[in-house]
């Protein structure tokens, strides 16, 4: 009951904030017509990129960091910072009616964008820019811009490859935001530069593998080859140059810098959100998928970790120092580093060239982490248990084991088995971070409709359920465990 009533008690705040949100757009505008009007305001941009770098500089500019361009324009929409700015042609005038929004200013730079490659990777450069470059001869580049653009018909597809690889052309995107690069229904990858990619691993005979990283992951991933490609409006600059590669440029894109307008807008219903979240091009599926994979990742790690923190136990009450040193260093090690941290060394480092499937490398990242504290709960749970306890099931002519099983592990159990549930919650909690090395779990799922609809409420809001009803199933589930002993 007491459950229940807390997550109604939260379900209504979040709901009153959400629908608060909703509300007409009313309020003060900003004029801005060159980058000195920028001065004393609050500036919200990806961190990271271009913008972030160049304003940061700026004497008399606040930067507001989001992790996403479309976290930027809803920093503006609720009033923590006064102007965006993003790459202009990421948000059209019909979508800018629709947040309530409006171009103050087009910034007077243009800038290159272009495909990044490995550093030193010449084969694939020298192959995307005779792509490109044919591309650009008989106006292909510039009807796939179009088309993306402007819905003119899309150009048909260059040959297909004599020999065929099955080996995929690997890139990683950046960005999900319409036109230039965003997931579209069934799951498909569409925009300026999904479609140049996907046409160049199709001129190559590969198929085209295409996952979402954050800027950061992204660039690591492909600096350590666990991609080939990466795209998504990136920017080719001078300091980017230093530890990358830029295919010849395919498009121009100016900065937009993006205000609240004052001018009304209509309150969108509840139902309409669920439907423009959940149902428009089948999102309900990206959630389900990510139920899945955090299913998944949580399970198998509390399986393996459970067996290797009972080594981890073994070790720490083993006879031997080193076995009883190695657990110690084991335990204060894990307790030492970040989880994400681990994650990323072990996916981009450790097990970089192995091409192992990176749930996996969550999965045995995960384990090792839960081995660590669910080790030390098996050595605390046991000790807890009045030593006499053994010598009397030993002087009654039981065996060690039996001894163990029958008498010393039922009461380490009910001591121990609450610990263990929160550690095993706690897996389920940290799971969330795996999207950093492209894997589409619960958390990335909501970001991935976020970045689509910029409506944060509904994906967050079903996500917080979902998780909270997996953590209570876990309870429940290992609460009977316990009873049924």
């Amino acid at each position: 009951m007491k459950i229940t009533n807390t997550l109604a008690v939260v379900l209504v705040a979040i709901l009153t904030l959400g629908l608060g949100s909703c509300s007409s757009g009313k309020g003060r505008t900003i004029e801005i017509n060159s980058e000195q009007d920028l001065i004393g305001k609050t500036l919200s941009c990806r961190s990271g990129n271009y913008y972030e770098r160049k304003f940061s500089q700026m004497e008399g500019v606040n930067i507001f960091g989001c992790n996403t361009d479309s976290d930027a324009i809803e920093a503006v929409k609720q009033g923590f910072a006064d102007v965006a700015v993003i790459d202009e042609v990421l948000l059209t005038e019909s979508r800018l009616r629709q947040l309530g929004l409006k171009k103050a200013w087009r910034g007077e730079e243009a800038f290159d964008v272009c495909f990044v490659l490995r550093k030193g990777d010449d084969a694939t450069r020298n192959s995307i820019n005779a792509f490109l470059s044919a591309m650009k001869e008989d106006g292909t580049l510039d009807a796939i811009i179009s088309h993306w653009m402007n819905g003119t018909p899309a150009p048909e597809y260059p040959a297909a490859a004599e020999t065929r690889n099955p080996e995929p052309l690997k890139v990683v995107v950046s960005l999900n935001m319409e036109p230039v690069c965003f997931l579209g229904e069934g799951g498909q990858w569409k925009g300026v530069d999904p479609d140049i990619a996907q046409r160049f691993a199709y001129s190559l005979g590969r198929p085209c593998e295409i996952k979402l990283m954050n800027m950061s992951s992204a660039m690591i991933a492909l600096q350590t080859g666990k991609a080939d490609i990466m795209c998504g409006c990136v920017f080719a600059t001078d300091e980017r140059r230093k530890n990358v590669d830029f295919a010849i440029p395919h498009f121009q894109c100016r900065p937009g810098y993006f205000v609240r307008d004052t001018q009304p807008r209509s309150r969108v219903s509840m139902a309409e959100r669920f439907r423009m979240n959940l149902v428009t091009e089948e999102r309900w599926k990206l959630i389900a998928h990510g139920l899945l994979e955090t299913l998944k990742i949580t399970i198998l790690a509390i399986l393996l970790g459970t067996v290797l923190g009972a080594g981890i136990c073994a070790l720490r009450r083993g006879r031997r120092k080193w076995m009883r040193s190695f657990a110690s260093i084991y335990g204060a090690f894990f307790q030492g580093i970040p989880v994400l941290v681990f994650l990323l060394i072990m996916f981009y480092i450790i097990f970089a060239n192995t091409g192992i499937n990176a749930s996996y490398v969550a999965v045995l990242t995960f384990a090792l982490y839960f081995a660590s504290s669910s080790g030390t709960i098996f050595d605390t749970s046991i000790s807890s248990v009045p030593r006499g306890q053994m010598e009397a099931g030993l002087s009654l002519g039981f065996t060690p084991l039996r001894t163990f099983n029958g008498i010393i592990f039922p009461q380490a159990l009910k001591k121990g088995l609450p610990l263990y549930t929160s550690e095993c919650v706690a897996i389920l909690k940290n799971s969330s971070i795996v999207g950093y090395i492209a894997i589409q779990d619960l958390t990335q799922a909501s970001d991935l409709i976020r970045s689509r609809t910029y409506d944060a409420l509904i994906p967050l809001l079903l996500v917080t359920i979902l998780y909270f009803a997996l953590a209570w199933i876990i309870r429940l589930t290992l609460n009977l465990l316990l009873k049924k002993k």
